[in-house]
């Protein structure tokens, strides 16, 4: 009989709100927290680029089966272009493709950027992660290979500029959906106004209910050797779930539903979920003492199990 493979690490399950530093791809700080955590599962919830520093929501275990909540959240960037220069990338690391004297003004800029409000359709860079027959199209691109990324809708919620410290360089606030590229936003506006332009500085400041304000350094980490200490920056499996109605269940309930098994809900319970979902959604999230149980959806008075969560 064939020995059982055992995994390697600790069965850590939570959400990190962690401030990526500089310099640093997703995948690195991802390897990186694993081996401080000594934990058996980790993953990220949204690629941000190694030139950019901010937000990167780190889940760890069960944590990792709501990742696409992270994906879908919304977010907040402030990024700085730099005018009169275009990149290949849209952003520093690129090679300079064009230049350009021309400067727009505050109030160009400001003009523009309200056309980027809405539901608005956006090529994507060609370096990003997207795959183009089964390649990524950022290692395409660097191959020097020719290929065209279809137009997606994302949606913008906000667009501002915040500030202009000269005239080479407008630093702007943007609030976005799922989907949503600064780099490309860079990319379209400067030819709006006929300039040159590529992003010189990029910071993710939210990704849903995760800002700046709360979020761990890396290098805080690294400097922390208690275990203990660790574990209490995590935040609960269910941390980005905010959306989801959420209802309380007993122990045997509980115990029920990790069984794959659906339960019967008392009538409050279903009419404090009908008051608190979005219209048409059956979306609901169950709890035990705090602790995420399972998503799932609430029908004819019963909760069906979907994704559970291990204890």
């Amino acid at each position: 009989m064939a020995r059982q493979r055992k995994r390697k690490g600790d069965p850590v399950s939570g959400w990190l709100n962690l401030f990526k530093p500089v310099d640093m791809t997703s995948t690195q700080a991802v390897a990186i927290l694993k081996r401080r955590f000594n934990a058996a599962k980790v993953g990220h919830g949204g690629t941000l680029d190694p030139l950019a520093d901010g937000i990167l929501p780190i889940a760890f275990g069960e944590a990792t089966k709501t990742v696409q909540w992270a994906m879908d959240a919304e977010k907040e960037y402030v990024f700085t272009i730099r005018w009169g220069i275009s990149t290949e990338s849209q952003d520093t690391e690129g090679a300079i493709t064009a230049t350009s004297d021309a400067r727009p003004t505050r109030e160009a800029v400001a003009e523009a950027l309200k056309a980027f409000v809405g539901t608005i359709e956006q090529v994507p860079p060609k370096f990003s992660a997207i795959k183009v027959d089964g390649q990524r199209a950022y290692d395409l691109a660097r191959e020097g290979e020719e290929f065209e990324l279809k137009a997606r809708e994302v949606d913008v919620f906000e667009a501002e500029l915040i500030g202009m410290p000269d005239a080479d360089r407008s630093v702007i606030h943007v609030t976005s959906g799922k989907g949503f590229y600064v780099r490309a936003l860079a990319r379209d506006l400067a030819f709006d106004l006929g300039c040159e332009g590529h992003i010189s500085q990029l910071r993710r400041t939210r990704v849903g209910a995760f800002a700046a304000a709360g979020a761990v350094p890396l290098s805080a980490i690294e400097e922390t050797e208690d275990k203990a200490a660790l574990m209490a920056l995590l935040s609960p499996v269910h941390a980005l779930l905010e959306d989801i109605p959420q209802i309380d269940i007993s122990r045997d309930d509980a115990a029920q539903v990790r069984q794959g098994r659906d339960i019967l809900l008392l009538p409050h319970l279903v009419e404090r979920w009908r008051a608190e979902r979005h219209e048409g959604d059956r979306a609901a999230l169950v709890l035990c003492e705090g602790e995420a149980v399972a998503l799932g959806e609430v029908r004819a008075g019963r909760f069906e199990p979907g994704r559970v969560f291990a204890a």
